[in-house]
């Protein structure tokens, strides 16, 4: 048995799921609208308010669709409903970011700014307090969008191993190096 595609879904209020012939699985909620398609042979029953996966077959390969497939809608239903969080920060001297309308301009010690396009289902917003690094904050409903997008920003300059500096996650802890021994 897969230990996560047997676990109900419970359905928060406000959200309403609708599975189609073709399992494609549509989850409205106050934050938006999500789709996702569902594997063929995967069943989804609502049962007084848990969504229930169930599968027809016990080969690896349903095993292995069944527990995916509760988690992607789960995380559905929980971007619909609450939305996902993720924070980074800039570490390093002079390294600053700032919003623009839907653009991100950073600046971590490149010849230029970079200037990020943010897809219109995420939201940035940037803040820089006297004293601390500067914060991303990126909020969005779609948790694999904002997983993507986070990625992206990171890949800009991804923290060194000798002095930490670079973009980061907060909360990550960076595995540090030992620099050049001074030979006497």
């Amino acid at each position: 048995m897969s230990r996560i595609g047997i676990l109900p879904i419970s359905i928060p209020q406000g959200v309403t799921v609708d599975v189609d012939k073709n399992n494609l699985v549509t989850v409205k909620g106050p934050l938006g609208e999500l789709k996702q398609q569902v594997d063929k042979n995967l069943t989804l029953k609502q049962e007084d308010g848990n969504l229930v996966i169930s599968r027809s077959e016990e080969t690896r390969e349903q095993k292995a669709m069944h527990g995916l497939s509760r988690s992607l809608v789960y995380n559905m239903v929980k971007g619909v409903s609450e939305g996902f969080t993720i924070q980074q920060e800039l570490v390093g001297v002079g390294y600053r970011a700032e919003t623009k309308g839907n653009r991100l301009v950073i600046s971590v010690g490149l010849s230029h700014d970079v200037i990020f396009e943010m897809p219109p289902e995420v939201t940035v917003e940037a803040k820089t307090e006297r004293r601390s690094n500067p914060v991303i904050t990126l909020k969005s409903a779609d948790k694999q969008l904002i997983g993507q997008v986070a990625a992206k920003i990171r890949s800009i300059r991804p923290p060194e191993p000798y002095k930490g500096k670079g973009i980061r996650f907060v909360g990550e802890q960076v595995r540090r190096k030992a620099g050049k021994s001074a030979s006497v």
